[in-house]
Formats: structure tokens, sequence, C-alpha cells
């Protein structure tokens, strides 16, 4: 069973090797990142749930809390349908101890109007929930290479929701376990300067 560790101060060794924050902000922006080996073990409620209580607090426009998550573990009946949907590069993922879906709701509950933030208040619910997955040490990889069609059908996915992604988490395994051609990209990777992506007045 995964140990949640003590509030994070520094940043993990195998992540100071490959980042390095130019502001003092929490080691735990920097440490999260997103692995692949996995080692193939189930995971309990008390050590997966957590994760979507950290999702559930995440802001949205007029509260509408638009995320929803579906998921499976690998003692569902339903495991092989999610296994099924990821893309041939995304095969590792199949030793995830949980695997699950991200949807969004489209509309507002208050009006059924359209809400244009749906999948950008989506996204902070993920991030929330792939922080929480990085502060228990848990490897957290959210995927865009899946059948986004078959995940609406397979799931009964309702009209006013978008498939947005989907994601594995499970218990870390060493590079080692992944196909060579992983191996080498199983590292933390690191992130353009603020310069290119914050602008003062307009956009540069």
């Amino acid at each position: 069973m995964t140990q949640v560790p003590p509030q994070q101060r520094e940043l993990d060794e195998d992540v100071a090797d490959h980042r390095s924050p130019d502001h003092d902000i929490d080691p735990l922006f920097v440490n999260r990142w997103s692995p692949r080996a996995m080692t193939g073990e189930s995971l309990e409620e008390d050590e997966f749930l957590p994760l979507f209580e950290a999702a559930r607090w995440a802001p949205s426009a007029f509260n509408n809390q638009h995320w929803r998550f579906v998921y499976a573990t690998r003692e569902d009946d339903e495991w092989e349908t999610f296994v099924d949907l990821l893309s041939e590069g995304n095969a590792w993922a199949a030793d995830a101890g949980v695997l699950a879906v991200i949807l969004s709701k489209t509309t507002f509950d208050h009006n059924g109007e359209p809400a244009p933030v749906h999948s950008f208040d989506t996204g902070a619910a993920w991030e929330n929930l792939a922080l929480e997955g990085a502060r228990r040490g848990l490897a957290v990889h959210g995927m865009a290479g899946f059948d986004y069609e078959r995940a609406a059908e397979e799931l009964d996915v309702p009209e006013e929701f978008d498939v947005e992604a989907m994601f594995a988490v499970g218990e870390r395994a060493p590079p080692e376990t992944l196909p060579e051609e992983l191996q080498e990209r199983e590292q933390p990777s690191d992130r353009k300067p603020l310069s290119e992506i914050v602008f003062q007045g307009q956009f540069e």
C-alpha cells in the first residue's frame, strides 16, 4: 500500500536532475510529472479515491462542477473495456491499477445554456487529481491517445457531456520495466521559460 509522504519541501532527487523553477513555488508543482512505468498491482480504494476527492474541490464557473470521472480497477468486469480504448502507443497503461475517462458537462445546470469554460474547469479538476497523486507518490499519467468515440459509446456517456481525456494511476515501477523505446523518455520533462508563455499588456 502506498504511504502518503509528509508535505514536500524540496524537489525529488529524480526531478531535480531535470527541472529547476525560476521562482519560489511549492515543490509539489515541480515534482508532479507523468511516469509510465507501473507495477500492474491493484490499488485499494483508500489509495485512489482521495485523488478524486482533490478533483472535487476545483473551481468552476457558477460552481457548475462540470467534471465527471468514469473509472475501472483491475478487479472490475469493465477493466478490459477501458484497456481496449487505449491506442497502441499507450499499451503500457494496461499495467495501471486504475484507468479512468474524464468527461465534462457542456451546459450549465441552472439554465441549460452552453458553458464555454467546461473544458477549462474540468482541466482544473484534473490538475488537482494529478497533484494529489504526485503527493502520494503514485504514477498518474494523462492520455489523449485513445478512441474518443468508442469511449462515449462503451461508457454510455450522455449527449451533453464531452469526452476530454483518459488517465492511468498506479504504483511506480522502475523504467526498465517499460519497452526499450519508452525507457529513455521515463523522466521529468522541462518547461518553456516564462518569457515564452507570459506577456504583459499584449500578446507577443
